[in-house]
Parts: C-alpha cells; structure tokens; sequence
C-alpha cells in the first residue's frame, strides 16, 4: 500500500527562519500554524483533518502547562491529603502557629502573615481558612468572634481576634523528629511535607474542594467515635461510623453506603410550647437566616399556618413559629420538612490525594490506612525514644566515669587536642564494657565542656537513679515496641479518657420517612366546571368536580375524541362539550365507545404519556364519543334507532371481550347501526322481554 500523500502548506521563507520555540516568529509562521493538513489515501475521499498546532510547539506548551496546573490545584490547594487530613493551606496554618505557639494567644492577623512564608496565595485564603478550623473546634482555640456557623454570620477582620492550639493538636499533631521538610515556594524557609499527625483528622474535620475535572464532599464525624472504630479496627472487629454535623439535627443515613451516598437531616422541632413551633437545632449546610427565608416563602406560597417568626438564636439555636389559632402542630411540622429547609439532603463523594495521586475512597478504607498510619508513627516515636534514652544512659554513665575514675586529670599534661583526645580515649579503656556503644569525638567534645563547679559537686547516687528511671523507661519502651498492638490500643483509649467528654455527638441518627408533598398538599385546590359557560378552574363557580394539589395534572377529554393534560387552572376556557375531568393517571383504564364515519367502535385503553397543554386525540377525527368511563364495566346496554327491515332494536355487549391497548388504537368495531341509547347499568328504557342477544366485536 503506498504511503499517503501530504499537500504541502505554506512554509517561511528563507528569510525568516521559523524557529521551534519562538513565540513571535513572522507571519509565514503565524500563516503555517493556522494551516490545515489533509491525507490522502489511495483514490479515497481525505481522511481527517488535523491542525498542526495540536502536536506543534504552541500546542505541546499549552498542553503541558494545563497539565501541571491541573496537577497543581488537585494536589497542591483543593484535595485533602489521606496522610494528615489537611490541604496545603490548612497543613501551613497549623506549622506556623505551632512554630509561633507559646501557650498563649496570638493575633490571628500575626498567624496569617506568619503563614504567607510557606502559601503563595495571599491573605485572604489563610484568614478564611482559619477561622474554618477553628470553627471545627478541634485544632485551634479562639477568643473573639470568630463567626456563628448558626447564622451564618462572618468573624471580624484578622486584626480584631486571636486564637492557639488546642491541647489535643499540641500533643498528637506535631513531632518535629518525625517531619520531613522540603523548601517552601520562595526557598527561604522549610515547610512540612504532611504533619505525622496521630488523629483521624480527614474524618474528624471533613473537607470540600473543587479541582480541574474531580471534586470531593468529605462530612464530619464524631472524634469518640472515630477512635472507638480504630480500636475495633486494632481488633479486628467490625464497626460503622456515620457523619456528625455541629449544628446537630437529625439524620437518616439509610442513602449511605461505607460513607457514599447521601443522607437526609432535618431540624429538630420542639412542638411543646403552647400555641407555637420552636427549632433548636439545624439541619447541616443550613443557617437560621437562610431558614427563616425559606419559611417565610413557604407561608406565601402553601399558606402554612404560621403567624410571626422570632430568631433568639445565640450561641445555640432558638426559632420561634407562633401558630395561627386553631393550628395542627402536627401537620405543620410536616409541612415544614417538605416545603422548607427544615430537611435537606446532604451528600458525599470522597476524592482524598494517598501517595500523589487523587483517589477514591469509602470512610473504612480512609479509617483502616489511618489506622496503620498510627501504627507505624508510634513505632517510629518508640523507636526514636529508644535511641533517645540509650544516648542519656550513655552519656550519664560516660560523666560518671569521667568524674569517678578523675580522667580528667590525664589531660592537666597535654599540650595538644589530639593529646587531650588521646587521653580521655585510653582513660575510658578499661571501662568499655559500661559503655552501650563506642566513645565519639561528639562524646569527648561534651566530657571537656564540663564545668569544674559540676565535677566538684557531682553527686554519684543521683547520678545512679537517674540511670534507673531512664533504664526502667527504655525497658517500658522495648515492651511496648514487642506488643506495638497492645499499646496503640492502649494509646487511643487514652485518648478517649483524655479528650472523649469534650466530643459529644451533636446530629442523632435516627430514621423517618420522607414527607410526600403530594398527600401533604392534597386537597389544596377545589376544580369546579361551569358548564354555561365552559370555564373550568379553582377560581371559578360551579359544579364541583374534584380536589387536588398544585403537583397533579388533570385529564381533560371532549366529546369529539381530543383530550389534553393540564397544571390545576385558575379558571380556563374548555367550551362546554368536555365530558371528563379526573387527575391525569397514566396507567389507569378507561372504557369509550365512540362513532366514526358511519360505525361504531369500542376501546378499552390507557393513556400513557403525554407532554402538559398539548392537544392529542383519542378518537379517530371525525369522531363523537358516545360512551367514556374509568375501568371496564360489566355490560354495556345499546338501544337502536329505529329502522326498516330492522329485527334487532337492542343488544348488550360484554366490554371484557376487547382487549387493553394503547391511546391510539383504533378499538374493534361494535356495530354499524345508528345508537339512540347507550349505557352500563341495566336502565329503565331496557325491555326484558325483548330479545337481546349478545353482541360480537370484529
């Protein structure tokens, strides 16, 4: 097969050579950027056409720099890490204030410019930040307003509030022995990688984000609970944890699978005080004023019987509802939750960066690696501990036979360092077996900066005790690094003794069924028809025909066979030749005879589906309907007219016979006589003693 053929294109000129990274290169250039590419094939018609900046310079850039911008906003600003449970902003925050933390409170304007050493991307995202985590309640204190997560209200400028570390993120955050740090955006100073923090903290504070083509919507849990799962998980027995929210509520999680889905909550109301409705706890992601707003537009729109609306909400939620006298309670709360903010629906996809990478996670995959990433920092702190107490075994032990044996006296001689380190060496010879390891010129370094007030004072039986309390120690450490499982379950059950009565579950989980609009607004609209002068509506006067809700549709249908499908009217026109009006339901039955032409037909049918206010028909045009009810009658009674030669003036049919179909079927034929009567029940007009034999349907 030969090889396809390109045409060529414009190429620059010798003058103006293009060159493969020049942005501004001539026009020739600009003029073969802009040019298309076709290949042919063997006599076929041209394959596809490509654009050369696809896969030239300008197209290899942009691609690349899309990519490394995606990458940057996915990992770098808005999905949290698995490891510590922090966005890059929120991991800044929390070292700055930890380099900065004495115990005391700082000016949160202090903490944000600390923070801009390590986040290139100004005040405003560190301010906003903040105060979020310290609305959590469980890394930073605050003193000052820091907002109200029930109104929804905004915390001061930076200048005005302060806040700190709380004690639990002082202790089970931060380890500076365990952290590693890379260069921060300037090269000026050094920033951790992720805090080898000891916490659930991705479950315990949740987290949302929007990044290039993937998003993530984490809820809050319950400390106490996390840390009783992570012992269940340290025991391999099952467990389950469902989300909590700071506002409290209610909660159905029966919509979550391992901590996908969604769930509904709803405010807790209090309907004990007289004559009135009292909210005292909000659903998640909803605040007191965006609340009332719904209610308040709830009581114009379904006339909910609520007379006044009174918010005392302070540091905890009070709205009161004063009902209208004579008020159901009941019904109203009911209707709070459907037509209202009073129940909403909360949902979650869990999107998490785990070894560079955004990934995908349910809440016991996120627990479990949790889990085994508290294991191994205790390990690690263990580890380090051990070193730690070997190296102050061997340094005592190395002051004590320094001053004990007076090696000290072997350097009063030297006249050089390396006959002072020469002496102290062949000094500590016949006792290296005390020793845990090889003396070090760190270790000679230390013996020679001890002052001659401490020799002279040394005291050797304080000197042995402390060697003991480090010794019992280390063997504390050494058994606790052979059973490490027993002792992380030890360690998250004292967290719990420690920290668990200051988490208390705010949102109760419970289950409820979910108020159907559409049986709660039955009977809100009165359809009458008034047949002079054909208008049909809940405004209008007339024959009573049926109740129904601003959610049902009614089912029109006329005596020529049109029929149609309307929204509940105020009042319209619908002439006076309609001869049925019910709410529309797609499945249901319904029985019609009609004439066309010069016969008549009989139908039984549904109407399926059909699209509001459009005009269909369900009788052949040109029809008139003679017979149209719901269901399928036992019998129908037709009475002929009269005629010549005609031996048969009345018939009963068996409507059964004929089978159920669609809205546009034609229906089996019934007669070719001309009906004067027609009807279902046996009417008076019918003659027993008349033959009546049974009709036939073709």
């Amino acid at each position: 097969m030969a090889e396809p053929k390109k045409k060529k294109g414009n190429k620059p000129s010798a003058s103006k050579p293009a060159r493969e990274n020049d942005l501004f290169a001539g026009d020739d250039v600009a003029d073969e950027l802009d040019s298309e590419e076709v290949v042919e094939t063997n006599g076929d018609a041209p394959s596809l056409t490509t654009h050369p900046h696809a896969s030239g310079p300008l197209g290899r850039m942009m691609d690349d720099n899309f990519l490394q911008y995606a990458s940057y906003v996915i990992c770098e600003r808005a999905i949290p890490s698995l490891v510590d449970g922090f966005k890059p902003v929120q991991r800044r925050i929390m070292h700055a204030l930890f380099e900065k933390d004495d115990g005391r409170f700082i000016k949160v304007a202090n903490v944000v410019g600390h923070t801009m050493q390590y986040h290139p991307h100004g005040d405003a995202s560190i301010g906003d930040a903040l105060v979020t985590l310290t609305n959590k309640g469980y890394l930073i204190e605050g003193q000052g307003n820091f907002g109200n997560i029930f109104t929804g209200n905004a915390a001061a400028a930076p200048r005005y509030i302060e806040c700190r570390l709380t004690e639990l993120a002082r202790r089970e955050v931060f380890n500076k022995d365990l952290t590693e740090f890379i260069p921060s955006y300037d090269g000026r100073n050094k920033e951790p990688v992720v805090l080898p923090t000891k916490l659930p903290l991705l479950l315990m504070l949740g987290a949302e984000g929007i990044a290039v083509g993937l998003s993530t919507r984490i809820l809050p849990h319950n400390f106490v609970e996390l840390i009783e799962a992570q012992i269940c998980i340290m025991q391999k027995k099952p467990f389950e944890v469902f989300p909590d929210f700071p506002q409290g509520g209610l909660m159905d999680t029966r919509g979550m699978v391992d901590g996908n889905g969604s769930a509904r909550v709803r405010a807790c109301i209090d309907t004990k005080r007289a004559g009135a409705l009292v909210i005292n706890e909000l659903p998640a992601a909803t605040t007191t004023e965006s609340l009332i707003t719904g209610i308040e537009e709830a009581i114009r729109k379904h006339n909910l019987p609520i007379k006044s609306i009174s918010d005392f909400t302070a540091e905890t939620v009070e709205i009161e509802l004063t009902l209208n006298a004579g008020a159901d309670p009941a019904a109203t709360v009911k209707a709070l939750y459907a037509y209202t903010g009073c129940e909403t629906t909360v949902s979650s996809h869990i999107v998490v960066i785990h070894k560079g990478h955004p990934v995908e996670m349910t809440v016991p995959d996120i627990l479990r690696e949790n889990t085994r990433q508290l294991e191994e920092t205790l390990q690690l702190e263990l580890m380090h501990r051990r070193d730690q107490l070997g190296e102050e075994i061997n340094a005592k032990t190395l002051v004590e036979i320094f001053v004990e044996e007076r090696i000290y006296k072997r350097i009063e001689e030297c006249k050089t360092a390396e006959a002072v380190r020469q002496a102290v060496l062949e000094g500590f010879e016949p006792f290296k077996k005390r020793l845990r390891r090889p003396i070090t010129d760190e270790d000679v370094e230390m013996l020679l900066g001890i002052r001659i007030r401490r020799i002279s004072r040394f005291d050797l039986e304080k000197n042995h005790r402390d060697i003991e309390k480090l010794l019992e120690e280390l063997a504390t450490v050494e058994k606790n690094l052979a059973s490490l499982r027993r002792y992380v379950i030890s360690y998250l059950r004292g967290l719990l003794k420690t920290y668990g009565k200051d988490y208390p579950r705010h949102t109760k989980i419970t289950s409820f069924d979910q108020v159907k609009i559409k049986e709660l607004a039955a009977g809100e609209f009165d359809i009458a028809y008034d047949r002079e002068s054909g208008y049909l509506g809940y405004q209008t006067e007339g024959e009573a025909l049926l109740a129904c809700s601003r959610y049902d549709k009614l089912l029109l249908v006329w005596s020529d066979g049109r029929y149609k499908v309307i929204k509940p009217p105020e009042k319209l026109f619908v002439d006076k030749d309609m001869i049925y009006c019910a709410v529309a339901d797609r499945d249901h039955v319904f029985t019609m005879a009609y004439k066309h032409d010069l016969f008549v037909f009989l139908k039984r049918f549904t109407f399926g589906g059909s699209i509001t206010d459009r005009d269909y028909r369900c009788a052949a045009d040109p029809a008139t309907v003679l017979l149209f009810e719901e269901g399928t009658p036992k019998d129908i009674f037709v009475k002929y007219k009269p005629s010549k030669r005609q031996r048969i003036h009345q018939q009963h049919f068996n409507p059964e016979d004929v089978a159920v179909k669609g809205v546009k079927a034609m229906g089996n034929h019934m007669t070719g006589k001309a009906i004067s009567k027609i009807a279902t029940t046996q009417p008076r007009w019918w003659k027993e003693d008349e033959a009546s034999p049974r009709g036939r349907f073709s």
